[in-house]
Parts: C-alpha cells; sequence; structure tokens
C-alpha cells in the first residue's frame, strides 16, 4: 500500500493547478506566428479534445481518487502492463516537456529585460527555473501550491494585460493584422497543429493529485469544466490581441511576447512594459513547471507503491510528506534532456525536436485515458478524443519549416519514442511482481 499522502487541495487550489498546467503563454506567440486561422483550430481543438479530456478525467478521477492518476485508470482497465506503459511514456513526456519549456519562458524573460540571450545564458537560465520550480514542491504541497496558484493567475494578468494593450494600440491605429478563420494549410505549418492541440491538454495532470485533494467526487468535475472553459477564453483572446499588435510575419516562436510587448511599449509611449511582461511571462513559466513537476511525480510514486520500479521512488520525506526521490530523479533526467538534445543542432532545432518529442510521447498515452473513458460509458466523447489524438501524433512527425536537416530530425523522433518504450518494457520485465 503506498504511504498517505497530505491533503491540502480545495477546489480553488485545484482549479489554479489545472490552469497552471494546461495554460502556457508559450504557445500564444506561436499562435500568432501561424496567423489568424489558429483561432478557428482552437475552438476545434476544444471542441474535440479538451471537453472530451474534461469528460474523461472528471469521471475517472472521482472512480479512482488516488496519487497517480492515469496509472490507475489504465491499470484498473487494461491491465498492469499498460498501466505501467501509459504512466512511464507520460512521465517520459513530460520530462521532455520541461528543457523545452524552461527553455522557452528563460529565453523570453531575457531578451525582454534585455539581458544576454546566446545559448550559454539560456542553458544557465533553464537549469535554475528547474531546480527552483521542484524545490518549491519537494518540501511540500503547502508551499508548492502557491507557485501554481501565483503561475495560473501570471498567466491570466499576462493575456489579460495582452488584450488591454492591443485595445488601446486599436483606438489610435488599425490592427496590424487583417483578420480571417480559416486555417492556412502547406507542409511547413502542419508540425503547429499538433502544438494546438498539446497547449489544450494537461487537465489530466490534476488528476494525478487526487490523494491530496479534499472531497474529490465534488472538486474534480467543477475544477475541470472551469479550467477548461478558461483555457479556451485564454488562448483565443491572447492570440488575437498578439494579431492586433503585430503581423504574423514579424512574431516569433519564442520572442514573439516580448516583441508584442515592445511594440505596444512604443505605441503607448511606455517602455517599463516589456520588463512587466518578463516578470509575468517568468512567473508563468514557474507555475507550469512546478504544477506539472509536482503531479507527474506522483506516477513513479504509484507505479513502485505496486513493485514496477524501485522501492525508493515509493519513499514520502518524513517531515515533508512529498515524494521526494521521485522529483529529484525528474529534475534530474529533464536537466540531462535540456542538455543532450543541443547536440549536433541549433537550439532553435533543438528547441523543435523537444516539442515534437514531447507531443509523440505526451499524447499516446491519451489512447489509454480515452480507452478508460469509454468503458466508464462516455462514448461520444472517447471517439472525438481517439480522433483528435491520432491527427495529433500524426502532424507532431512533420518537420517544421524551419528545420534544415529532415532525417536528422525524424531520427531524433525515432529514437526518442523507441527508446522511451523499450526503456519502460525493460523496467517493467525487471521490477514486475509474479
Amino acid at each position: 500500500m503506498a504511504p498517505e499522502l497530505k491533503r491540502e487541495l480545495g477546489l480553488r487550489d485545484v482549479t489554479l493547478f489545472a490552469i497552471a498546467c494546461m495554460v502556457g503563454t508559450r504557445w500564444i506567440a506561436a499562435a500568432a506566428h501561424a496567423g489568424p486561422g489558429s483561432l478557428a483550430l482552437w475552438l476545434l481543438t476544444a471542441v474535440f479534445f479538451t471537453i472530451p479530456l474534461a469528460v474523461a478525467v472528471g469521471s475517472l478521477a472521482v472512480a479512482h481518487p488516488k496519487a497517480g492518476g492515469l496509472y490507475h485508470w489504465t491499470r484498473a482497465d487494461f491491465g498492469p502492463w499498460h498501466g505501467f506503459l501509459c504512466g512511464w511514456v507520460y512521465w517520459v513526456g513530460l520530462a521532455v516537456w520541461f528543457p523545452s519549456a524552461a527553455m522557452f519562458y528563460m529565453q523570453a524573460a531575457l531578451t525582454a529585460v534585455g539581458l544576454p540571450s546566446g545559448r550559454a545564458c539560456v542553458l544557465g537560465a533553464s537549469l535554475g527555473a528547474i531546480a527552483i520550480a521542484l524545490g518549491t514542491n519537494l518540501v511540500g504541497m503547502r508551499i508548492g501550491k502557491w507557485t501554481e496558484n501565483i503561475g495560473g493567475l501570471s498567466a491570466w494578468a499576462l493575456a489579460a494585460g495582452f488584450v488591454l494593450l492591443a485595445a488601446l494600440v486599436a483606438a489610435r491605429r488599425p490592427a496590424a493584422t487583417a483578420m480571417h478563420w480559416l486555417p492556412e494549410w502547406n507542409w511547413g505549418t502542419v508540425n503547429f497543429w499538433a502544438t494546438i492541440a498539446y497547449a489544450m491538454s494537461g487537465l489530466e495532470l490534476a488528476g494525478l493529485m487526487a490523494a491530496e485533494v479534499h472531497d474529490p467526487e465534488r472538486t474534480f468535475p467543477r475544477a475541470g469544466w472551469i479550467s477548461s472553459l478558461c483555457t479556451i477564453v485564454f488562448y483565443s483572446a491572447a492570440t488575437m490581441a498578439l494579431l492586433v499588435l503585430l503581423p504574423p510575419e514579424r512574431i516569433t516562436e519564442m520572442n514573439g511576447l516580448a516583441e508584442a510587448g515592445g511594440e505596444a511599449g512604443r505605441a503607448l509611449g511606455a517602455r517599463w512594459l516589456e520588463p512587466a511582461i518578463a516578470l509575468l511571462v517568468a512567473a508563468s513559466g514557474m507555475g507550469q513547471l512546478g504544477g506539472i513537476g509536482a503531479s507527474i511525480s506522483r506516477i513513479p510514486f504509484a507505479a513502485a507503491a505496486d513493485g514496477l520500479l524501485p522501492a525508493a521512488f515509493a519513499r514520502v520525506h518524513p517531515r515533508w510528506r512529498t515524494p521526494h526521490v521521485s522529483i529529484l530523479v525528474l529534475g534530474g533526467i529533464s536537466s540531462f534532456l535540456l542538455l543532450a538534445m543541443q547536440l549536433g543542432d541549433t537550439m532553435r532545432a533543438a528547441y523543435q525536436e523537444l516539442v515534437s518529442l514531447m507531443i509523440i510521447t505526451g499524447f499516446l498515452p491519451y489512447l489509454y485515458i480515452f480507452g478508460s473513458s469509454w468503458r466508464a460509458g462516455n462514448r461520444w466523447s472517447a471517439l472525438a478524443g481517439w480522433a483528435a489524438v491520432v491527427l495529433t501524433v500524426l502532424c507532431a512527425v512533420v518537420p517544421p519549416g524551419e528545420i534544415g536537416n529532415v532525417w536528422l530530425f525524424e531520427g531524433k523522433l525515432a529514437a526518442g519514442t523507441a527508446a522511451t518504450i523499450g526503456s519502460g518494457w525493460i523496467l517493467y520485465r525487471r521490477y514486475r511482481v509474479s
């Protein structure tokens, strides 16, 4: 039996926790860079993926209110091997997410305040961000939850700020982008469609914390619907605001927020906007890193309690009552991946490879989640979710237009995916209970 974790989270905490995990300010610039057609993609993704995911998590988290969430859901419906594979692939996918997110948030913050943003500076700042985000959750959710709460509120303050700035600038001059609603299709932007779906994911992370939630039967369904609605509004409004400030070709994926903030500052004569945006970007990023790090550390914790990983992962710190070994290992592996993916590529290409790999490994477990949702009776939402997952993975393997060496890009994706599944099989065979 797994050691008991402390129940520290109420409806407000779970809702803000889910928002911090779901909304990522990094995806606003990517959507704006793709043009106004991304607004329709946000809405389509909400209908065919986010809402079905809310239905699935709301029912499954209530049926299995344990630490480890999707690991327990899959294990109960499909058996120990599938439960372990689902949890392992999901964990690795988010371990890959960590370095790509840290790179984005730290480069955006450094650029906005005018500090050096070369590779060495970004890598150093990214390693520090991972350490701080995980460290606050290492000492307990009583402390760690405030990292997520502040991060979620900062993301909303950033989005609301851009909407206000766009309105003020639009009162002085026409919008920088002519709005149209149909997405533009070409092979160079297909990969971005997968990014849109990934940006709307994350609600299942709150389900991983079920053992630490007060009254999960009432809390999860309500928090799921509130956070999903907030996420849809967040992405649509913020993307439109950036397009009012700048045309898509002047918005880059990694520095778009700083670029839009600088444009608004020049138009309004407010030079302080860029450092303020940098502060909000950094805070929102720390909230996402902390929230996702805290939640996925519960997967190895749950698997170790079942004897499928070394027993150390199931240890709870005697003072802080957190799965400290699992959190520390996540920090170590994420830091290693941050450095390893820089080999043989520019920082831009390494970032794109991390994004595609995290989408592939991050979305494969949804096949199991929607399978469990199907077995729980949520038939139509499960079908919609399955279709969205398959389309997202197919789009993720198409290289973006910025990639020069296609074979290196595809080779790293294939090797990373194979290594993830293969390592899971080796671990399962080694530690499974006969």
